[in-house]
Order: C-alpha cells, then structure tokens, then sequence
C-alpha cells in the first residue's frame, strides 16, 4: 500500500513539473500561452500586487498591465536569464511603481456620500454665510448707486436687464452696461479684501 502511494505521490509531482515546464515554455506570443501564464501566475501577481497597493480594484488593473506588458514584449523574454515567474514578477514590481506614481499624481476621488456630507457642511454652517453676506454688502455700499441698483435688481432680485432699464428710464445697453462695469468694479473690491466666496 505504502509503494503505491509513493507512486501515485511520484506520478503526481511528475505530472504537476510537466504542467510546470509547460507553463514555462508557454510563449507569451500565441493567445493560449499567456492562457497558461496568466492561469499560472494570475493569482499569485495578484495577492503581490494586492499586497503591495492595498486596493483590489487596482491590483487587479496592475495584473492586466502585466501580462498586456509581457505579451507585448515576449521577444525580450529569455528562458536562459530567469524563469517566466521571475520575469512576470519583474514586470509587476514596475507596473506597480507606476499604479504608484499615478495614484500620488492624481487626488483621492470622493464618494457620493463624503462628496454629500462636504455640500451639506458648506450649506448648513451659518456664520460663513454671515460673514459672507457682511462682506458683500461692505463691497457693494463702495460702488455707486447707479451700479449698485442694477447688481442688486438683477442679481439679487433675479429682474431682467430691460425691466430694470424700464423702471429706470434708461436704454437696455445702458443698464447692461451699468450692471457689467458694477460686477467689475465689484470683483475688484472682493479680490482686493481677499474675500473667498462660500
């Protein structure tokens, strides 16, 4: 009983170093051999890649850069400097620098709930809109009248350029003309006290 297990134990890790070189001699040019690579190797780039940037969404993108990266230069893969694993790992080490690099160069996306809450806090905090509302009406009691009528018509009361210039017996250039000088004149004022709006 003891020989026949030994057999089949001997059968077993004959067949699995079989699989192996095949795995090994599978070239990365033919669609089958990256199959075989990435059957082999998959999982385990995988756990690395997953180790090395604590985010699965992106590991699993790094593991499709390897072997998209490995099928595209499977000319330069030489057998006789180091085995396919090792040469996989090589490119995954360098993918992952990369997924690195773009993650550091762009800023961490918000979800819909942070991005939620954020909204919520500017909306809901009272005394910046205060200290806004202060600031504004300092800025707009420097303009004058005629400029100041017009912003607070149409930009606060939501009138219409022409009802304005109607009521006030002007042009409609005239009162477009007013209202565009006035919001100037008016960045001018804000940007000069360092006003940063809500």
């Amino acid at each position: 009983m003891a020989c026949r297990s030994r057999q089949v134990l001997v059968v077993g890790v004959r067949t699995w170093r079989a699989w192996r070189k095949k795995a090994e001699d599978a070239s990365l040019k033919s669609e089958a051999g990256v199959r075989a690579a990435y059957c082999e190797y998959g999982s385990e780039l995988l756990g690395f890649a997953h180790n090395q940037l604590g985010d699965p969404q992106l590991a699993e993108e790094v593991v499709q850069e390897v072997f998209l990266r490995a099928w595209r230069a499977s000319d330069s893969f030489d057998s006789k400097r180091g085995s396919l694993r090792t040469w996989l790992y090589s490119i995954a080490r360098n993918a992952i620098v990369d997924a690195h690099r773009r993650r550091e160069a762009r800023p961490p996306m918000a979800h819909a709930d942070q991005a939620d809450q954020v909204t919520t806090a500017r909306e809901v905090d009272p005394y910046d809109q205060l200290l806004a509302r202060i600031e504004l009406r300092e800025a707009l009691g420097r303009l004058s009248p005629d400029h100041q009528e017009v912003i607070i018509q149409v930009y606060f009361l939501g009138r219409t350029c022409a009802d304005v210039a109607d009521e006030l017996g002007l042009a409609a250039s005239s009162a477009r003309s007013r209202l565009y000088h006035g919001i100037r004149e008016l960045r001018g004022i804000l940007d000069e006290n360092g006003w940063l709006a809500p």
